[in-house]
């Protein structure tokens, strides 16, 4: 199964929960803290206009709600109201990956 090809098939990101995990079509698991996924939120008001993918610090992490965007990405609302980050699948499997490998923050790798 090609990478475009993986969905979500299930959110597990209970109330006052730390960490969010995501189970795939291919069997795997993503579990990402929602400090992590916040402080990579992908939208422009976050991020700007350059590019790059940074981690962000600062934000309200607890997440009030997840939304389906299509079948291509979740959207998540914020403790604070933020809602604009569109995370795709592709992009949440790599955060997964870059939170597996690193623990910590920096660039996103493309």
């Amino acid at each position: 199964m090609s990478e475009t090809q993986v969905f979500a098939t299930e959110v597990r990101a209970p109330r006052g929960a730390d960490v969010t995990e995501v189970l795939w079509s291919d069997g795997s698991v993503t579990r990402v803290a929602n400090e992590f996924l916040r402080g990579y939120c992908p939208c422009a008001g976050c991020q700007g206009h350059s590019g790059t993918i940074a981690f962000r610090a600062g934000g309200n992490a607890e997440i009030d709600d997840i939304v389906e965007v299509g079948n291509y990405a979740l959207c998540f609302r914020w403790g604070d109201g933020h809602d604009s980050g569109i995370y795709t699948w592709e992009y949440l499997r790599r955060l997964g990956a870059h939170a597996a490998q690193s623990g910590r923050e920096g660039v996103l790798p493309r």
